[in-house]
């Protein structure tokens, strides 16, 4: 078969897992064969970017809701001919039809046919229509959360924001202590035929690794040379303030890319509790702290951050607490294409619930002399950043806010954050944030 149809087989059948059972579609994709994986991948994280558009658009084909797997397979060739040009139409809708026929659509393939024809004929027409839907349609995503942000930003940065969610991320690489710098990486990776661009953000320098390069083939992945991650994580390991010899629990630790940046800038000299909930992203972490050749210094512990206790840790109280604590992920809604669709008022409160309960149980294993959290999220909501911290300050004047860092992606150019250094000190006194 040939495996253009293969990867459309692959990405129905997660776009019915999405549909059908709200699975994640990062998760399902891990099973597709690597060498298909970042077509499948772009294929369905596009399709559920403008899910909301092409929704509109599909249902103006039909006169009747289809099952869900015919719905996965106009809205995956609907997506193609309207949001991936590099697609040769005729070749998506092909392409399209022939794995509705193997992803339990075989007997409404001819429907799914021309259904995508009529859409390939209108194109013109439907580029009018997309064009004049309100911003929310036109951009997939929720009203409420639009609105959130045009009454926070502004209407320009609001639409920019819902934009940059729409565009395929970047594939960025940090470099680490101890290794090679951006500019002998790109190097390293263009003789391996990679041609890597070094950009800047802040004082931070990483590296924007071509689409569709596999970056675990890439000299030096292996070995530990660079982490894969966006340059907006680095604020959270820069407050953290990490030395050698000092006591630190990463206490979401997983997938571990903070948690390594950390563990290598106590050069060797110093212990880190790398803590997790989930037995799948325990081993997810265990695998890149093994893979940096960390695990004499990163000890790894499978727990709760809201009820873990110091016993369970070690049984002596951290110096440094990096809590990247669960949160909606509208700061990377690009990356995590489905995360848009999950928000709601509803999950933003028990959020910040969970965030508040994970901040006040981390404050009791922080040592008294000179301890630092830092609490940190990839959020825009200020319920999650800003007004979790606050609470706490407001309850434990032995904790002042030292710095605090927020990074809203169209004007950062990277993704969405927030970080905040908390300090185990008399006073209250805070300095500004600063935007990033």
């Amino acid at each position: 078969m040939d495996e253009g149809v293969r990867a459309r087989i692959d990405s129905i059948r997660i776009l019915l897992g999405w549909m059908e059972h709200g699975s994640f579609p990062d998760r399902m994709i891990v099973s597709v064969p690597q060498h298909r994986r970042g077509f499948v991948m772009d294929l369905v994280y596009a399709t559920v970017r403008s899910a909301r558009m092409l929704s509109e658009i599909v249902d103006s084909y039909v006169s009747r809701e289809p099952d869900t797997a015919v719905s996965a397979g106009l809205m995956l060739g609907a997506c193609q001919i309207i949001k991936m040009p590099e697609i040769p139409a005729h070749a998506a809708v092909h392409a399209t039809v022939e794995a509705c026929k193997f992803a339990g659509a075989r007997n409404s393939a001819g429907f799914v046919n021309a259904v995508l024809r009529r859409i390939v004929s209108d194109a013109d027409a439907i580029a009018g229509r997309i064009a004049s839907m309100p911003l929310a349609v036109r951009e997939s995503h929720l009203d409420c959360q639009v609105e959130r942000w045009v009454s926070r930003f502004g209407a320009e940065t609001a639409e920019a924001i819902c934009a940059w969610d729409n565009t395929p991320a970047s594939v960025t690489v940090l470099t680490v202590p101890g290794g090679p710098s951006a500019e002998k990486l790109r190097d390293i990776f263009a003789e391996a035929g990679v041609n890597a661009e070094v950009r800047n953000a802040g004082a931070v320098e990483y590296l924007v690794v071509p689409h569709g390069s596999g970056v675990h083939v890439l000299p030096g992945f292996a070995q530990g040379w660079f982490s894969v991650q966006d340059p907006a994580t680095a604020a959270a390991v820069e407050l953290l303030d990490v030395r050698p010899g000092m006591r630190v629990l990463d206490a979401c630790a997983a997938p571990g890319g903070k948690c390594v940046q950390a563990a290598l800038r106590l050069a060797g000299d110093g212990f880190l509790a790398a803590m997790d909930c989930w037995s799948d992203r325990v081993e997810m972490l265990r695998d890149t702290v093994s893979r940096f050749n960390l695990n004499g210094i990163v000890h790894i512990f499978k727990g709760d951050a809201k009820s873990a206790l110091l016993k369970e840790l070690g049984g002596r109280p951290f110096d440094r607490i990096l809590i990247d604590a669960p949160c909606s992920n509208t700061g990377v809604q690009r990356r995590r294409a489905d995360a848009r669709w999950r928000f709601s008022p509803d999950r933003l409160s028990e959020l910040a619930e969970t965030q508040s309960l994970i901040l006040e149980n981390m404050s009791g294993l922080l040592s008294s002399q000179g301890g630092r959290i830092v609490y940190s999220t990839c959020s825009l909501e200020e319920e999650e950043n800003g007004a979790v911290v606050r609470n706490f300050l407001c309850g434990h004047p032995e904790f002042a806010l030292s710095d605090e860092r927020f990074s809203i992606p169209p004007i950062s150019g990277t993704d969405g954050a927030y970080a905040a250094a908390l300090d185990k000190r008399q006073g209250n006194a805070s300095r500004g944030a600063a935007a990033w």
